[in-house]
């Protein structure tokens, strides 16, 4: 957050940072905030009147095709297969870090991400670390 809005969303700082304005000035500074205020207002209901006309025009389409038997894959062809159909980028599992034997006295791994396997954040607890799990190639 810049150092403006913060002063400006602040009471205290605000107070602080005016305190060397006259009334007349202050005055002056809030109307233009006003017109700020209004400019901004005037701004979101042109843009809440435009995305109402066009859900109005995505409504009436939908419609259109509905009745006609068609979805968007008639019409755009294999662009909206390709579009809707984004492939799901999975990173590579991490090799396992550390192991342990756990309290049914299975053989465990771990990579180290993640909250600490039981036997493991004991052992730490007790004074151990967690280098005496890793594991030795």
């Amino acid at each position: 957050m810049s150092t403006f809005i913060d002063i400006l969303t602040h009471a205290r700082r605000l107070n602080a940072a005016t305190k060397d304005l006259s009334v007349a000035e202050l005055k002056e500074v809030a109307d233009k905030l006003d017109g700020v205020i209004a400019k901004r207002t005037e701004d979101e209901a042109e843009l809440m009147r435009i995305e109402q006309e066009k859900q109005i025009h995505i409504d009436r389409i939908r419609r259109e095709m509905e009745a006609a038997g068609l979805d968007a894959s008639d019409i755009l062809g294999d662009a909206a297969v390709a579009a809707s159909a984004k492939p799901v980028r999975r990173r590579a599992p991490k090799p396992p870090k550390y192991e342990y034997t756990d309290e049914d006295g299975m053989y465990r791994t771990w990579t180290g991400q993640g909250r600490s396997p039981r036997p493991i954040q004991q052992a730490i607890d007790a004074g151990g670390s967690k280098e005496d799990f890793l594991i030795k190639k």
